[in-house]
């Protein structure tokens, strides 16, 4: 994978970093798993704003994803690794045997013509998702089961992985994304290997249309409202604005949220860093 600085011949394009698509194999999504995605502006059923900054954007079409890998003990082949509008990382097209499609979240260094499998027994390999008491330690994990049967909803996004650190009896001790170690049940599926596109984090838009494009409205520093607007709004001159905190006065920048009475803080070994 890589990116591309482009030449400045336009003033949004001085600072623009692009991806270099040098993964993706073919521009055509499969027919079959797609699926109509309708946008909200951000607004409820009654027609209220009810999330601010959303509205516009390129129309999309969503890709049906098997996060559950439930077709188990049969082997898969990478017929493509294509591009996914609606996520940061790629997905691959996997054909089976008996002629079905899906669509999964590709990993780093899933190639295509690849055999992909899932559940008990999987080779701990690229792309193979099997249950965590199975997987060896230390392998680089991703797309991680909270609960068994769930699918998966940890470690998705562009370049993240996570790491399995211990087992203990029915659970397993995992290093997440965040820096949280925690526990999860050993029977939950996760998939080896980091996800796809880890220079995400290295693009830059260059200009504000880019934005607009991917359904983000402007946003309005909370240093330049009035106070009815916001806790740190008004003063005169440029005040700084106190202590930084959102719109309902919950502080930011460290002030912790979760719940002490949680009933799964029993699971959380390590809290994730600040």
């Amino acid at each position: 994978m890589s990116v591309r600085k482009l030449k400045p011949i336009t003033p949004g394009q001085r600072f623009r970093v692009v991806n270099g698509f040098d993964a993706i194999t073919t521009d055509k999504p499969e027919k079959s798993l797609l699926a109509p995605l309708k946008k909200t502006g951000g607004r409820n059923s009654q027609g209220k704003m009810t999330m601010r900054h959303r509205g516009g954007g390129h129309k999309r079409r969503y890709r049906i994803i098997d996060f559950k890998r439930d077709k188990q003990g049969v082997d898969a082949t990478v017929a493509s690794i294509q591009y996914d509008p609606n996520r940061t990382a790629f997905i691959a097209l996997v054909e089976y045997p008996d002629g079905e499609k899906r669509y999964v979240i590709a990993q780093n260094g899933m190639q295509v013509d690849q055999k992909i499998t899932s559940g008990t027994g999987s080779a701990p390999e690229i792309g193979n998702a099997l249950p965590l008491g199975e997987i060896p330690l230390g392998t680089i994990i991703s797309c991680i089961e909270l609960r068994p049967g769930q699918g998966a909803i940890m470690a998705r996004s562009a370049g993240t992985f996570a790491q399995l650190m211990a087992k203990d009896g029915k659970f397993v001790t995992i290093k997440l994304p965040s820096g949280e170690t925690r526990m999860i049940l050993a029977t939950c599926l996760a998939t080896i290997g980091a996800v796809s596109n880890s220079d995400h984090q290295l693009l830059v838009s260059g200009k504000a249309g880019r934005s607009r494009w991917l359904g983000r409205r402007p946003r309005t520093r909370p240093v330049a409202m009035n106070p009815v607007d916001h806790p740190m709004g008004g003063g005169e001159g440029r005040a700084s604005g106190g202590h930084p905190r959102s719109r309902n006065g919950i502080p930011a920048k460290g002030y912790r949220t979760r719940s002490k009475t949680k009933d799964t803080n029993r699971y959380i070994i390590e809290r994730r860093k600040k």
